[in-house]
């Protein structure tokens, strides 16, 4: 009975998610951990006591090459494993941009004001946004947010590129909730912006961000 009290994930959901960025966008994905009840709560997969991503990670250190891009394939893989998180490969369709989540919804608002191109944007349940752009971002954003005055580190801006991977929707990650769309995958968000549109607007909020923290301690 204990079980019972820990919520389900729905399996159907996240075959169907993966199964449509697969077929739709043409991303990547890759099956990663899950949640098991176990004693009433939940632990990841893994079996790691304190997992810091429970049941939101690869399963182990060759995840990248499980990758697929085939709609069918993925429909057999998460039928095997109907609990699997999704994972969406970096540097392949896609490079994100990472920042903490208040200062993503600020620089959205500013992009949506500015009329630039959006591509889709999640939200993870550690307050963190992902801001998908076109391929190469994570090589070339270090230097972008240079040249406008800040370090991307000190501002807690993180591009993700080849050999790393975001948390597709509606994957949940442990007990804190499920990674959500901040921006849907459309028709009309198909063609992914540079990274050199997005990064200032992303860049000035981070700043801002980060000194109002400074200011707080």
């Amino acid at each position: 009975m204990e079980a019972a009290k820990v919520p389900q994930q729905r399996g159907e959901q996240l075959l169907d998610a993966a199964v449509r960025y697969a077929e739709e966008r043409h991303w990547d994905v890759c099956p990663g951990t899950w949640l098991e009840a176990a004693e009433g709560t939940e632990r990841c997969s893994c079996g790691a006591a304190g997992c810091a991503a429970p049941g939101a990670h690869p399963t182990g250190p060759d995840w990248a090459g499980q990758a697929t891009g085939s709609g069918a394939a993925a429909r057999r893989m998460w039928s095997r494993h109907p609990k699997a998180s999704i994972l969406l490969p970096t540097g392949r369709s896609f490079d994100a941009i990472e920042v903490p989540e208040s200062a993503g919804f600020l620089a959205l608002a500013r992009m949506e004001r500015m009329d630039l191109p959006l591509g889709p944007v999640t939200c993870s349940p550690d307050r963190r946004m992902f801001f998908f752009v076109l391929p190469g971002a994570a090589a070339r954003s270090d230097d972008l947010v240079r040249k406008l005055g800040w370090q991307a580190a000190a501002i807690d801006l993180v591009a993700r590129g080849e050999g790393h991977y975001v948390t597709g929707p509606p994957t949940r990650v442990g007990g804190r909730g499920a990674v959500q769309w901040a921006r849907r995958p459309t028709p009309a968000n198909r063609w992914l912006p540079d990274a050199q549109e997005l990064i200032s607007p992303l860049a000035y909020a981070c700043a801002r961000e980060a000194a109002d923290a400074r200011t707080r301690l």
